[in-house]
This record gives structure tokens, sequence and C-alpha cells, in this order.
């Protein structure tokens, strides 16, 4: 994320300050100059992004400034705001996660594929997903057991347990005959590659929809609420410690169920 924050920065500079394309001295980073970047990071990204990738950016500010590399916050009383409890981003549906499934393509990457797969039927983050080895897998009970990254050490409800179907279970497939469970299930290139991956898969299959990896997590969560499960039990398989989080999906399911209905044909008296 921090790559992202520098290279959006970047194209800011490129397309709003040409000078400054190759470089730029700290004390020319400016106030103004960060109200400019946050507008344009929200041109450029939809829901959270923006504000995610500015976070990100002001951390590389703070650092510099606490290494004595820049004088004054530029950032300082810059907000880049987003409503949380409005999801953004596109979600698959049940039918066009089936197609994105079916759908090969040469030279595809098949940890991606079953990774990405795995984090639609679990709501896994990237960040987890990466790291999981066979050593979390319970293979008796079927449960996935592993502790959030993101939460981890700060959270009581960082642990997840996770029930597993055998096609999950096929996913996950055999620890190494070696017996060595400290082994990556999905050995996983870089974050952005696996995102250009999905892309590529996604518009492989004929899905025109904006999907990031990220966006895995959140179909998980929409899908099992529109097949009737509670906003608790989907609050406890994502990780989150309360229902603030988890409300967003269930604005997002009724949203659908709207759209559902907007969709029948008028009726006329």
């Amino acid at each position: 994320m921090v790559q992202i924050a520098l290279s959006r920065f970047k194209d800011f500079l490129k397309e709003h300050y040409p000078m400054y394309e190759f470089g730029i001295k700290p004390e020319l980073i400016t106030k103004d100059m960060m109200e400019q970047f946050v507008a344009y990071l929200q041109s450029r990204s939809v829901g959270e992004g923006a504000k995610s990738i500015f976070q990100r950016f002001k951390k590389i500010i703070h650092y510099a400034i606490d290494h004595d590399v820049m004088l004054k916050d530029p950032c300082k009383g810059v907000t880049c705001k987003a409503d949380s409890q409005i999801l953004r981003k596109d979600v698959l549906s049940p039918e066009e996660i089936q197609r994105l499934i079916a759908c090969h393509y040469d030279n595809e990457n098949p940890n991606v594929r079953r990774a990405f797969i795995f984090c639609l039927y679990c709501g896994l983050r990237f960040c987890d997903v990466k790291d999981l080895t066979y050593k979390n897998i319970d293979y008796a009970n079927k449960l996935l057991k592993f502790e959030q990254n993101k939460t981890k050490g700060h959270s009581a409800s960082s642990g997840v347990v996770i029930p597993l179907n055998d096609g999950l279970l096929s996913l996950v497939g055999e620890p190494p005959a070696d017996g060595n469970k400290d082994a990556l299930i999905f050995n996983l290139p870089s974050y952005e590659s696996c995102c250009k991956s999905v892309k590529r898969w996604v518009k492989r299959a004929g899905i025109d929809k904006h999907i990031s990896w990220h966006c895995a997590r959140h179909s998980f969560a929409v899908n099992i609420l529109n097949n009737g499960a509670n906003i608790k039990t989907v609050a406890s398989l994502l990780g989150h410690s309360g229902l603030k989080h988890t409300e967003k999906y269930t604005r997002a399911v009724d949203k659908l169920k709207e759209e559902a209905i907007n969709s029948l044909p008028e009726l006329k008296f």
C-alpha cells in the first residue's frame, strides 16, 4: 500500500506538476498541494480507496519528519473522507463466481486462481491468505484457524475459525509429503501482480466489473447475507470485533433487493 501511495503521488506530480515529475524537494510539498492530491486520489479511486492511500502517504510524510527530512507536516488539516458504511466496491454474484470458476485462459497462475476462489468462499484478506500454512488447517474437524494480520495483538477478535467443506479442502490440498506443515498453501506473487491477474481473469470471463482482490471479501459477506446468514455470524466469519464494520454489507444487500424489485416490469392498473 505504501508503494501504491508513492506511485499515485508520482502520477499526480506528472499530471499537475510536470516540473517535479522526476523529483521534488521536501519543502515544496505544501498543504495546497496535498489538498489537490486528495482530490486527485478521489477522482481515481472508489469507496475507501482514496482514504486508505492518503493514510499511507501520511505515514511516509510523518516518517520523513521524524528523520529530519521535512520540517513541517503539509498533510496537517487535510482530510480525505469516505462513508465507511457504504459499500462502494463491486461484488461478484454467485452466478458470476461460477462463470469465473469455469473460465480458464493461457498462462493463468493456478495459485492465484485457487487463492482468490478460496477468498470468495471464506472472506479472507490478501494479507491473510498469502500467509496461510497447512498448520492453519484442522483436517479432522474441517476447520480453518488463523490470526488476522490486521488486528493481531490489537484485538481479542483477531483469531478466526471458519468451517471448511469438501470443495474448500480440495482447494487447500493435502500437506506436503515431507510433512512440513509450515509450507505455504498458496505461493503467491506480489499484491499488485495478483490484482492484475484477477482483473485479466474477470475480463476473460466476460464480467464487466472493477474487481480487486479485496472484492472477494466483500462478495463473500454480501452473498452469505443474501442467503440468510445473520449479521452476527457474518461478523464472526470476517473477524470483526463488533457489528459496526459489518453493517455496510447489510446495506449492500438491501440495495440488491431494491434493484431486484425495480427490475420487475412496471405494474400498471
